[in-house]
């Protein structure tokens, strides 16, 4: 008879800085009483402010990307300058949105559905002019023949490279949405596009029976099993890295928000072919990407869902992120059109948030681009108060 090893392993905890300063700095009074919140307060690896940004209130644009009735122009891609006007690219589709349950041959079952890729330019970043279509959809059968929409621009050694999203006719709950590249020697086009997606969802997971119901599965695979959105590429350490956002087949509800995981994918050239990362997901929370270079490494806004929402980070090999700041909820603006002419220097690595721009909802059937602004807050205190250096404190703390 084997006797039974009674002993237990201890859990090994991380080790917590219990210095007089850093107990102090968290009101911490008796460390051998600790909460778990204390726990992690005094595991955290530093507590900053050059990171935390507030927005203020999303304002209207000017001319043509003003809102209009019965278009839905959202998803604007970053800003970049060329010949003296600014540039950006968005999705644009016209009309009421169906919904699922009718004719999805036919019908407009999301805002995004039936779009065409647009550019507009301005010589403000206020009043823009449509140029019109950059990237059209596909011929019939083709893997982008039902929409394009969701675009990123990055520019590289003087070409012009636009990667976005594509879905192929009929548009169900089942659909796995791919990524798609056009590539141009002028920001005006004409632009060519690639024969087949550069990025493909898992294809690991199984569905449940044949119904339309995108959380029923025997096995739900990767996180990226069922679509792949939002990409952009940013040139990185000599190579290109392809972020973007994963939607798992039987997508669940977790921590108040969708389960929903960024990846990357890395190529040696701008067309590809893109590898993803084997340490994939890179994200454990958030929505559209929003990433930019900064302090040799890569930064990322993370929104909206998961544990980690509305948070600041920031990884020195573009996949190791960890957590350098927050930002307030309130105003927070969706699908992020980054203003590539801003810097993100060291002594301010969210500076390209000065301004730039976003979409709203006007309502489910209409869709509008404004502009955002925000400024970066590195103290609190009363109006008229002295901040912690000493000096008077501004009405209004920015750094533009």
């Amino acid at each position: 008879m084997t006797r039974k090893n009674n002993t237990e392993e201890k859990t090994s905890e991380p080790k917590l800085d219990l210095s007089k300063e850093k107990l102090d700095r968290f009101g911490i009074t008796n460390k051998d009483y600790l909460s778990a919140a204390s726990k992690r307060a005094l595991q955290w690896k530093y507590v900053e402010n050059d990171w935390y940004r507030v927005f203020n209130a999303m304002k209207p644009l000017k001319g043509d990307l003003a809102y209009e009735k019965g278009i839905v122009r959202r998803d604007p891609s970053a800003m970049i300058k060329e010949n003296g006007k600014y540039y950006v690219w968005y999705s644009k589709s016209i009309g009421k949105t169906d919904g699922f349950g009718g004719d999805i041959e036919n019908d407009k079952v999301f805002p995004w559905d039936r779009c065409d890729i647009w550019y507009a330019t301005s010589e403000d970043g206020w009043t823009w002019k449509e140029q019109g279509i950059a990237v059209p959809r596909g011929e019939k059968g083709s893997y982008d023949d039902r929409s394009v929409f969701t675009v990123e621009i990055m520019k590289h050694e003087g070409m012009y490279y636009l990667c976005y999203q594509t879905v192929k006719s009929p548009y169900n709950v089942r659909v796995k949405n791919q990524v798609g590249l056009a590539w141009s020697n002028s920001p005006d086009g004409p632009w060519t596009k690639s024969v087949e997606p550069i990025l493909k969802p898992a294809d690991n997971g199984i569905w449940q029976g044949t119904e339309q119901n995108r959380f029923l599965v025997e096995k739900k695979g990767d996180f990226d099993s069922h679509k792949v959105h939002d990409p952009c590429i940013v040139p990185f350490k000599g190579k290109f890295y392809l972020y973007y956002k994963g939607e798992q087949m039987g997508e669940e509800i977790l921590f108040g928000g969708r389960q929903i995981r960024h990846g990357v994918a890395i190529a040696d050239t701008p067309k590809g072919p893109y590898i993803k990362s084997k340490y994939n997901p890179i994200s454990n929370s958030g929505h559209e990407i929003c990433v930019w270079p900064t302090q040799g490494g890569i930064a990322s806004l993370i929104t909206t869902d998961g544990p980690e929402r509305n948070t600041l980070q920031w990884s020195p090999d573009g996949i190791n992120f960890e957590i350098k700041g927050a930002v307030k909820g309130a105003n927070m603006p969706h699908a992020i059109g980054l203003n590539r002419t801003l810097e993100a220097p060291k002594g301010n690595p969210t500076q390209i948030f000065d301004w730039g721009l976003s979409h709203v909802y006007n309502n489910w059937h209409e869709q509008s681009i404004m502009r955002f602004d925000s400024y970066r807050k590195s103290s609190h205190v009363a109006r008229g108060a002295k901040k912690p250096n000493g000096k008077k404190k501004e009405t209004i703390q920015k750094d533009n």
